[in-house]
């Protein structure tokens, strides 16, 4: 056969893919998601480095090491993570980007810091919603979280690639302006991305800050993952919640939270606009209106 290319710490990592996405898959199953088992091959798949693997040199770039009598690979690494010790380096992957055609390296770092314990009693409800980000609420004070430049930039991104579409539709495949075009489109999806994770970043952290300041243990958010299955709701509603990005929200609220020793979990939604607040009477009415009045 072949000479082995890659680590042998990377080959038996690339082997533990598959029962790792089995794992994922029935416990997506378990919940409800409509998800499927590996069934093909991939074109593209991340090569993973483990910290067996990585090393750094002295003029603080990272070493990633192939098979034998195969030349290692070497990392120049951004100013903030130079400092670091050979040890915080727990992971690195070459992730191929297929939206935008491209390969990145994702590295995973140990900053050495234990996650903190809250010392609250207090708990905040979270309502995801698609025009402002998270309102949130501890009972006695509320806050919204109103991210319109989300709404801009998802609204911005929508126009122009239908204008790319429409131009890329009237080019013959694999030409040259053909591929032009698709290379400016693949370029302006990215740009819209990141511009995206930025403020979904900065919701995210505000929402935490808000839950420490206000001495909160556990963060309650509401289940929104099946707002949009089977249900037909026009061609405009349909885009927005397509758009709607309230999974990486809540990803990134677990995590920072987390962080701060403070739990999250995710609760129904089923009624809860129509049940009365006041937990002697919990009468169920439907509300004409923003004013909810009990009858």
């Amino acid at each position: 056969g072949q000479n082995p290319l890659l680590h042998a710490h990377s080959v038996d990592a690339a082997q533990q893919g598959f029962p790792k996405a089995c794992k994922t898959a029935k416990a997506c199953k378990n919940i409800g998601l409509n998800s499927s088992y590996p069934h093909k091959r991939k074109p593209y798949r991340s090569t993973i480095w483990k910290n067996t693997g990585i090393s750094k040199t002295e003029d603080e770039k990272l070493q990633l090491a192939l098979a034998r009598g195969q030349s290692p690979i070497f990392i120049e690494l951004p100013p903030n993570l130079k400092n670091l010790a050979k040890e915080c380096f727990v992971e690195m992957r070459l992730v191929y980007n297929k939206n935008h055609k491209f390969y990145q390296w994702h590295v995973v770092v140990d900053d050495g810091m234990d996650s903190k314990v809250a010392s609250g009693t207090n708990v905040i409800g979270i309502d995801l919603g698609e025009i402002h980000p998270v309102t949130a609420t501890d009972g006695e004070t509320s806050v919204v979280f109103s991210a319109r430049a989300l709404r801009s930039v998802n609204q911005y991104s929508n126009k122009w690639l239908a204008s790319f579409q429409r131009k890329i539709s009237k080019k013959k495949k694999g030409s040259q302006s053909y591929k032009r075009m698709m290379g400016r489109k693949r370029k302006f999806l990215a740009k819209q991305a990141r511009r995206r994770k930025d403020i979904e970043q900065k919701v995210s952290r505000a929402v935490v800050d808000y839950a420490v300041e206000r001495n909160c243990n556990e963060i309650a958010i509401g289940d929104v993952r099946k707002v949009a299955n089977k249900c037909k709701l026009g061609k405009k509603s349909n885009q927005k919640v397509s758009n709607w990005s309230h999974g990486k929200i809540r990803t990134m609220i677990e995590y920072k939270a987390n962080a701060e020793g403070i739990s999250v979990t995710m609760v129904k939604e089923h009624y809860t606009s129509q049940t009365c607040p006041n937990p002697e009477c919990q009468h169920k009415y439907k509300p004409s209106g923003r004013t909810y009045r009990c009858p």
